[in-house]
């Protein structure tokens, strides 16, 4: 059996059908793929791509996996490991200016939840995070103000309010993830984000939505209207 992509059919290889029908036709081990340029002895880039979704189970825990993780893998090391790390990095780079570009989209928060999964989902503790916009709804900053536990994290709300002022923002999104369970909005939840939407109004900063964000799921408060 050939078990490198150069003995393929030059239809099936993975580069040339990119180039013929898009990025799109191709499945994520033949994304994968391209990007390990190479496989190990008697197995193909495509099979080792299919290896470590096989062990991992989806693109999110490769990308959120770190060297020891990867290195587990025969055929992975420090070299694919960063190209890995690259890939991931260049996707959150693109969000980040199709937000600063592009103001969100009150009515379909997918591409403010793409944003927040590549932010928050490497963490394995829960994480608040802000994002201020601007008067246009664009990114202007995002910062991970507060640290807490596996299942908590204590807020200041003052300090929320300082950070968004010091950017000049007047339209502000919060976030937090769950790193090992749900996107679902407790009790806690709510009151907490009531709270800061009648602080941010007092300095004239309008609380657009809150995300929750877990490894197989987002919460937005907007559109489920609770904001």
């Amino acid at each position: 059996m050939k078990n490198t992509i150069k003995d393929w059919p030059q239809q099936e290889r993975p580069r040339e059908r990119l180039i013929l029908y898009g990025a799109s036709s191709l499945s994520d081990a033949e994304l994968l793929a391209i990007f390990l340029r190479s496989g190990t002895q008697g197995c193909s880039a495509v099979e080792l791509a299919r290896h470590l979704l096989q062990h991992f189970g989806d693109l999110s825990h490769i990308l959120n996996a770190d060297l020891e993780q990867l290195s587990q893998l025969h055929g992975i090391g420090p070299s694919k490991y960063t190209q890995l790390m690259a890939v991931k990095e260049l996707g959150k780079r693109y969000i980040t200016q199709q937000l600063q570009q592009q103001p969100i989209n009150l009515h379909d928060s997918t591409s403010l939840l793409e944003y927040l999964r590549f932010e928050l989902l490497d963490e394995t503790r829960e994480v608040f995070a802000v994002l201020c916009l601007d008067a246009q709804l664009r990114h202007l900053a995002f910062k991970k103000l507060f640290f807490g536990g596996l299942n908590s994290c204590a807020v200041s709300i003052n300090q929320i309010l300082r950070f968004a002022i010091s950017q000049h923002a007047t339209h502000l999104v919060i976030a937090h993830n769950h790193p090992f369970a749900q996107a679902c909005a407790s009790k806690a939840d709510m009151n907490l984000t009531q709270h800061i939407q009648s602080a941010c109004a007092l300095v004239e900063i309008q609380l657009i939505d809150h995300c929750i964000i877990a490894r197989d799921s987002s919460f937005s408060f907007a559109e489920h209207q609770l904001l």
